[in-house]
């Protein structure tokens, strides 16, 4: 039976409750307790230990964990339904080694000290170019394939990790040291700049991404099916690569390698609403921010007052959740 458009709105509403939920979660816990209804006074009157706490760490951090955790879970989702392959998401096309390349040249280089604009840049830049190059590889006589398509990704990011650290061989303490860290991933991000920046990129990326639901539906049945139906394909997967590229490149610019958001929640998200992409981007997004968000409240409160690199909680939780996916989806089709 297929889900009801009620089924959709109750999954939706549920998972916005959720996120509202762990948002004030994160804005309450922390090194200085802060009860939940003394948040708004707080914000209020502007002049506490508080109002910096919220103002200058905890929200902007949240706001990042939103943006980012939705946006590389619509990275995942979107290549999956493009490639209709369960494995594909930016770690493994090579999008993140090729921002992570870029963001380290920057780095060492001492270009992102230009403009607060700079690691951005050149985070997007390395990722349009390994995906235009995994893309133009992988393609023979105007058809895609797969497995080519999956071993070059692989390739490239394992020639990206050379790179980097060819890169960090050769540059100061310093810059390794900075490198290092921002490779562990974090929310930690200071340039309020940065953070808004981030979040309506990924508000536009997911409305960007909604325009194309018809054909990531269509896509389900094929490539060759989807053309007889009338629709451009070649335009809208380039489209898509673009948007991908922009908000994984960005993503990894501002919060370092953070792994498995984009391949276990979109798994998770189909398991809750199922296979259409009209709900199932939304949902992908909705439940992205919240795994992220989550994984930043156990990254700064698991092992205090020390604090754990993000990446490390996204690795052990989602590949543990995503093990427990296959193992609970055995005759059931995960794409």
């Amino acid at each position: 039976m297929k889900p009801t458009k009620s089924k959709y709105f109750y999954s939706i509403s549920i998972l916005i409750a959720l996120l509202i939920a762990v948002v004030l979660t994160s804005l309450c816990i922390g090194e200085l307790k802060i009860l939940l209804h003394e948040i708004w006074k707080i914000l209020y009157e502007g002049s506490s230990m508080e109002y910096e706490v919220l103002t200058k760490l905890r929200i902007p951090r949240t706001l990042l964990g939103f943006a980012v955790g939705g946006s590389l879970s619509l990275c995942g989702v979107i290549l999956q339904g493009i490639y209709r392959n369960p494995l594909v998401e930016p770690y493994t096309l090579g999008i993140s080694g090729g921002a992570s390349l870029g963001v380290t040249l920057a780095m060492v280089s001492g270009l992102s000290a230009i403009s607060f604009l700079s690691l951005p840049l050149f985070g997007f830049a390395g990722a349009f170019v390994t995906i235009f190059f995994v893309y133009l590889l992988s393609t023979k006589r105007g058809r895609i394939d797969i497995n080519r398509m999956l071993l070059i990704g692989i390739m490239v990011s394992f020639i990206s990790s050379s790179m980097v650290m060819f890169l960090l061989s050769i540059t100061s303490a310093e810059n390794v040291r900075g490198v290092v860290f921002w490779t562990m991933g974090s929310l930690s991000e200071s340039d309020m700049k940065i953070t808004i920046g981030m979040t309506v990129l990924a508000l536009i990326s997911l409305f960007i991404a909604y325009l194309f639901t018809t054909v990531l539906n269509t896509l389900r049945l094929g490539e060759s099916k989807a053309k007889h139906l009338g629709i451009n394909i070649q335009m809208a997967i380039r489209i898509l690569f673009v948007t991908t590229s922009l908000m994984a490149g960005c993503c990894i610019a501002t919060a370092g390698v953070i792994g498995f958001v984009g391949l276990i929640v979109p798994h998770a998200a189909r398991l809750i609403v199922g296979n259409n992409y009209k709900i199932l981007l939304v949902s992908s997004f909705l439940l992205g921010s919240i795994f992220l968000i989550i994984c930043d409240i156990l990254a700064r409160t698991i092992i205090y007052p020390n604090e754990l690199p993000i990446g490390v909680i996204t690795g052990i939780f989602g590949g543990t959740a995503f093990l427990f996916i296959l193992s609970g989806s055995k005759n059931k089709s995960i794409v």
